[in-house]
C-alpha cells in the first residue's frame, strides 16, 4: 500500500492532482509507485494490460512497430497524462509498443480498481475520457508532421515536448534514439541536430542534448506543437490549470 511519501509524489502526475480529494482517496490505496530505466518496456504490441500508468519523472513514449522491425512514436507521455487508456475504453490490448523514454518513476493502477473507479464516473472518469481525446488529436497530429514537415522542424517538436514534461534543459538522448522515434534516419536528425548546434539553439556532447534557447526553437518548430498544446489546455484546462 502506498505511503504518505507515495501520495505526495501521486499528486505530481497532472492528472492525478486534479482529482477532487475524495475521489483521489478512493484511488490511493490502489496506487503502486514503479521506477523504470531508460529504454524498459511497458507493454508490447499486442499484450494484455493489467494496469495504467500515471508518469510523474518518467516519459514513455508509444510506438508502432513495423514487421521489417523498423519503429515511429505516435505518441508522449509525462506527468501530464497516462498510459493504458485500452483499459478503460473497452479494450485489453493495444497494438503499440509503450517504452520508457526518459527513465523515473510512475504510479500504476491495476484493472479492477481502475474500472470500478471509470464506472463510478465522476471527475475521474471525465478527465480519462478527456485525456483520451486528447492523446488522439496528439496521434494525428504526430502522423501529419512526420509526412509533412522537415526532420529539423520534427526535432524541434520534439525537444519543446520534452522540455515541458521534464522542465530540465538537458535531455539524455542519442541520435539514434531520436531516429527510432521519429522514424527517420539517424543520418537526418545529425544533420538537424548539427543545423540547430551551429544556430546556437541546441548544444549536443556525448550523448546530452542542451537547450540554449528555447524561444529560437519555438520559432524554428512547425505549427504541430502548438496544435497539440493548445488542445491540451482546451480539452483539460479546466481540471488542469491550478495544478500547473
Amino acid at each position: 500500500m502506498p505511503t504518505a511519501t507515495h501520495t505526495d509524489n501521486a499528486l505530481s502526475n497532472h492528472l492525478l492532482a486534479a482529482l477532487p480529494a475524495e475521489e483521489f482517496a478512493q484511488l490511493e490505496p490502489h496506487l503502486e509507485r514503479v521506477t523504470f530505466g531508460l529504454g524498459d518496456v511497458i507493454y508490447e504490441s499486442g499484450e494484455q494490460l493489467e494496469h495504467v500508468f500515471f508518469p510523474t519523472t518518467a516519459i514513455i513514449s508509444l510506438l508502432y512497430i513495423m514487421e521489417n522491425g523498423s519503429t515511429a512514436e505516435i505518441g508522449m507521455t509525462g506527468n501530464d497524462g497516462l498510459v493504458g487508456v485500452a483499459l478503460f475504453m473497452g479494450g485489453s490490448t493495444t497494438p503499440n509498443r509503450a517504452i520508457m523514454q526518459s527513465a523515473g518513476n510512475a504510479f500504476r493502477l491495476g484493472t479492477k480498481p481502475l474500472q470500478i473507479a471509470f464506472g463510478i464516473g465522476g471527475i475521474f472518469q471525465s478527465i480519462l475520457l478527456r485525456y483520451t481525446q486528447y492523446l488522439m488529436t496528439q496521434i494525428s497530429q504526430t502522423a501529419v508532421c512526420n509526412r509533412l514537415h522537415s526532420v529539423e522542424e520534427q526535432l524541434c517538436r520534439w525537444l519543446l515536448i520534452n522540455h515541458d514534461l521534464l522542465q530540465t534543459n538537458e535531455l539524455v538522448m542519442t541520435h539514434e534514439l531520436i531516429a527510432n522515434m521519429l522514424g527517420v534516419r539517424r543520418e537526418g536528425v545529425s544533420i538537424a541536430a548539427g543545423h540547430l548546434q551551429a544556430k546556437g539553439l541546441i548544444k549536443y556532447v556525448r550523448g546530452t542534448i542542451t537547450m540554449l534557447d528555447r524561444s529560437a526553437l519555438e520559432f524554428a518548430v512547425c505549427e504541430c506543437y502548438q496544435v497539440v498544446k493548445d488542445e491540451y489546455d482546451r480539452i483539460l484546462g479546466t481540471y488542469i490549470s491550478k495544478n500547473r
